[in-house]
């Protein structure tokens, strides 16, 4: 069965933002919040029945509205154009005298609540499938990379090889011709001490 779902507020930023969650875990995990912003005091279920009107026909959807106006909430809004002026005070924006807003005493109507709750459900699951497809997109971009990481690793790696294959094959080269350019050198020694030999005997 579908859980009954309350309105809350918060301030982020720029913005007010309002939605119909059936917890208050929802409404932060809906908001994006890396901390409870309840324990905090900066959110609240909303008692005011034009945001809970607003947020009971998108529910599980963000809404805003401008930070400190009385505006309307909706799915997009403009910034405020007061931001370098003083922002109401919370306890202004909560009660503005003999009109302030009351809760709605309207009675409570079961089928719309029924049906606002399957609508977040729904909400919901659509947010979870859009975060499983971004999650399934990162990992191939992460598979791809790793991928182009890995072959040019291979790459790297084939030509180290190759390179010490040919290092080793030039260095017993050398070798061959150091052993070699001894020899000569031996035989060169042995015949020069013999022709030398030869020009002494033949001066006398």
């Amino acid at each position: 069965m579908a859980r009954k779902l309350k309105t809350y507020q918060t301030s982020l930023g720029f913005f007010d933002l309002a939605i119909a969650a059936p917890s208050m875990k929802a409404a932060l995990e809906a908001w994006g919040a890396d901390s409870n912003l309840f324990h905090q005091g900066a959110a609240k279920e909303s008692d005011d029945p034009d945001v809970i009107a607003a947020a009971m026909e998108k529910p599980g959807i963000v809404l805003r509205r401008a930070v400190g106006s009385d505006g309307p909430f909706g799915e997009h809004a403009k910034l405020p154009t007061d931001l370098g002026g003083t922002r109401p005070t919370k306890a202004a924006r909560k009660s503005k005298g003999p009109g302030a807003k009351r809760p709605s005493s309207r009675p409570v109507d079961k089928a719309a609540e029924q049906k606002a709750a399957l609508a977040f459900e729904k909400e919901q699951s659509r947010r979870e499938l859009e975060r499983a497809k971004e999650e399934a997109a990162r990992r191939k971009e992460h598979e791809r990379r790793q991928q182009a990481v890995d072959k040019a690793q291979a790459a790297l790696d084939k030509a180290e090889q190759e390179h010490a294959k040919q290092a080793a094959a030039i260095q017993a080269d050398i070798e061959t011709l150091e052993k070699k350019s001894q020899t000569e050198q031996a035989r060169w020694d042995k015949e020069k001490a013999r022709l030398e030999a030869a020009l002494r005997r033949a001066r006398g």
